[in-house]
């Protein structure tokens, strides 16, 4: 499979997939999944990743932060896809790769935009025919928003009530509500692949501020419109990002920098 493209847009919210190796079932079991979810806890914890959505399932992942500071967002994805691998090969007395080696990630707008992309993300579950509601998967960020856990809790609900302008934790989990029993009285089944392959996904403004922003355009990128969004795709090439840390696996040459501002 052809890596997965990345790009560093500060201060950007994103939606990150990261799929198993070969799209096998490594995650089939609610004790690893709760190894990923425990390890999101940490990375939370050590580098103050800011979550505002996710879910696991049996063979990829779903995780909507918003960006906070300077590698972040990396540090955290290599310490929670790193030590889930770690921990699942040593107890399967397993070789190999776990991962695909790069997950993706688009930049999400923060307004109509991101309801829909939370939703999506809700709703991933029950797309898959495995639950008929949300509530009913366990590890997911559906259920601590609606029912916030004291403890442990890995949403930033702070973070969703400054991005969706609303004062008080009930306001936006009546909102989350609504939008998902909207959307399973619509037509659910259908997958848009573009939250997990485009580069970013907004309205047409936003995407063509993008597009502009872009240093060392590559050939073939194209705005596209569908589901009453603008979406910013390319070809899947390899190339660095600033997402990566200390690898330096791919030249600077090859890395693209944009400046968002919000």
């Amino acid at each position: 499979m052809p890596r997965a493209n990345r790009h560093y847009i500060p201060g950007c919210v994103w939606q990150i997939t990261h799929r198993c190796h070969k799209q096998e079932f490594l995650l089939k079991f609610d004790k690893d999944r709760k190894r990923w979810r425990h390890w999101l806890y940490e990375a939370k914890k050590r580098y103050g990743l800011c979550v505002l959505d996710y879910i696991i399932t049996s063979n990829h992942v779903h995780l909507l932060v918003m960006d906070t500071g300077e590698h972040v967002i990396p540090k955290s994805l290599q310490l929670i896809a790193g030590r889930t691998a770690q921990e699942y090969n040593i107890r399967k007395k397993r070789k190999g790769a776990f991962w695909e080696d790069r997950y993706h990630a688009t930049a999400v707008q923060t307004d109509k935009h991101l309801a829909k992309c939370l939703v999506y993300i809700d709703l991933n579950m029950v797309r898959a025919g495995v639950v008929q509601h949300p509530s009913e998967y366990t590890i997911s960020g559906y259920n601590e928003i609606q029912t916030p856990s004291k403890r442990y809790s890995i949403v930033n609900q702070k973070a969703l009530n400054d991005l969706f302008a609303v004062k008080e934790d009930h306001i936006f989990r009546q909102l989350h509500r609504e939008w998902v029993e909207q959307e399973l009285l619509n037509n659910v089944s259908s997958r848009q692949s573009f939250w997990s392959e485009a580069v970013a996904v907004g309205s047409e403004n936003y995407i063509q501020n993008i597009q502009k922003e872009l240093v060392g355009r590559i050939p073939g990128r194209s705005i596209v419109s569908e589901s009453e969004s603008s979406i910013l795709k390319e070809p899947t090439t390899p190339y660095s990002t600033l997402f990566d840390t200390q690898k330096g696996i791919l030249r600077p040459k090859n890395t693209y920098f944009l400046s968002i501002n919000h």
